[in-house]
């Protein structure tokens, strides 16, 4: 997984609570990736596992290569990140927030323009870069927010539910405009609780009660029924 991601013998706890128990997966690069778990299920412990804003006490995590342990910072600059929250300025423009972002990566200087053009143009949001952010609908506003995390070309790129509070239009044009990423090599870890955000194709791997009960390709793991059907039966018979 030289350029991908792995996690081996993942588990945190909150006290008494087991959040993950024992969690590993390997994803290549240029595949999307789909975490599929139902509220609870511990998808959030992992994205903060993954981006270090909690340590896990026992196992590994490696991001491009790099031990995210003992090798942080390399871990870390080859993860680019879309977090379920937004968190741009909405008073600056979408180049003045990608731009921001680059000074906090400490990229060269003399680069920084081409990059954000580079990466608005893989979102399609170039036309956009002198707008402010507060005038564009949710799903531009998402598109941003992807573009800013390929900003330091990234190896991986993990989303936290990332098409929240957006229309359905809007949802699948974010998740096609992934797709397009991974075809183009990057390593995709998407989390969702939507079925319907994933196509048979896809790698899917099922979190529930913090472990992995499913991990293959969407289409051979749901059989003849729906994705939808499956899941639920599923995950109310581990319930």
């Amino acid at each position: 997984m030289q350029d991908g991601l792995s996690v081996k013998n993942l588990s945190f706890s909150y006290g008494a609570k087991q959040a993950l128990k024992q969690v590993s997966f390997d994803l290549p690069k240029g595949r999307f990736c789909a975490l599929l778990g139902p509220n609870g299920a511990g998808k959030s412990t992992l994205v903060s596992l993954l981006t270090r804003l909690l340590v896990a006490p026992k196992g590994e995590i490696r991001i491009a290569g790099h031990d995210l342990r003992g090798e942080a910072n390399a871990a870390l600059g080859a993860l680019g990140v879309v977090f379920q929250q937004p968190t741009l300025d909405l008073d600056l423009t979408v180049r003045q927030n990608l731009a921001y972002f680059a000074a906090l990566h400490a990229l060269p200087r003399k680069g920084i323009p081409a990059r954000i053009d580079k990466a608005l143009d893989r979102l399609g949001m170039r036309e956009r870069a002198e707008e402010k952010v507060r005038t564009l609908n949710g799903g531009h506003r998402r598109r941003t927010e992807l573009a800013r995390a390929l900003l330091h070309d990234p190896k991986v790129l993990l989303l936290d539910e990332p098409t929240v509070g957006l229309d359905a239009a809007s949802r699948m044009a974010i998740t096609a405009h992934v797709h397009d990423l991974a075809d183009q090599g990057l390593c995709i870890l998407w989390t969702t609780h939507l079925t319907d955000e994933v196509r048979d194709d896809d790698r899917l791997l099922v979190l529930h009660q913090g472990q992995i009960m499913a991990d293959g390709c969407t289409g051979d793991i749901r059989g003849e029924r729906s994705l939808s059907d499956w899941f639920l039966e599923q995950t109310e018979m581990a319930s």
